[in-house]
């Protein structure tokens, strides 16, 4: 089996490779690309691999922009962080949708999948038509955050987080014992990464944990003002479209 893997993120890309050979030990690669202008290209310079493992957001765009300019027939298993693709990638070539950090059970069971479609002689399928029983994928959610200071890796629990912050352009998280370090991942990708349940994004600037809130006082136009621990110089007031949904976080 000739397999081909479309991943931005290098660590994400050796972490898939690795579980693909303890998974599909007969599996050889056929390639890899970051971008959709470097798959592009592949597809047109390679014969059609027999599998493609597809993350969704690439260096510079959509991969779904790939089924636009190449005809793709293989099966495609997408990888991704986000849950509000899965019914865009269902409409193509997908057989499975797993979602980030991905291990060895997610593969092993989207591999197994597409052997008993491959079995039953029902791929290509007709997509629409599993729409209805397919399962939606049990979101996952970040352990911990690998943190690289210089020479320095850190490696940080969720548990152990207060809260996320943007300033200045840039992201940090604080650690429950008061320290501040820098992440690679805007709040955006944060909010989708964190359990909901734990955290919730009160303004632009800030992604709470339930364990960060020190006092609440009522603010101007039914807003919230949230004192945290540790502390934080920033604005901490809960933004006036998040208010009803932070109360009904609290009251979880």
């Amino acid at each position: 089996m000739k397999i081909l893997i479309l991943e931005d993120e290098e660590q994400a890309l050796s972490r898939l490779q690795k579980i693909i050979e303890l998974v599909v030990p007969n599996a050889a690669l056929a390639g890899a690309a970051s971008s959709i202008e470097e798959a592009t290209a592949w597809f047109r310079d390679n014969p059609m691999p027999d599998l493609v493992f597809m993350d969704i957001q690439l260096a510079d765009g959509n991969s779904f922009q790939l089924f636009n300019r190449i005809k793709i027939t293989c099966p495609v298993i997408f990888t991704t962080a986000y849950e509000s693709y899965a019914l865009q990638a269902f409409k193509v070539n997908s057989v499975d949708y797993l979602l980030k950090p991905i291990d060895e059970e997610d593969v092993k069971r989207a591999v197994e999948k597409l052997r008993l479609l491959r079995q039953s002689a029902s791929f290509p399928v007709d997509y629409a038509e599993i729409l209805n029983t397919i399962q939606q994928p049990q979101k996952k959610y970040k352990d911990r955050f690998i943190i690289k200071l210089g020479d320095t890796i850190k490696s940080i629990r969720v548990a152990d987080i207060a809260y996320f912050y943007t300033e200045n352009k840039s992201n940090f998280l604080c650690t429950n014992e008061s320290k501040r370090f820098p992440i690679d991942f805007n709040l955006d990708q944060v909010e989708q990464m964190m359990n909901p349940r734990n955290f919730f994004r009160i303004n632009r600037q800030f992604i709470i944990g339930h364990h960060a809130i020190e006092e609440m006082k009522a603010h101007t136009r039914s807003r919230i003002n949230v004192r945290l621990t540790p502390p934080s110089r920033l604005d901490t007031i809960v933004a006036i479209d998040r208010a009803h949904d932070f109360k009904n976080w609290l009251a979880e």
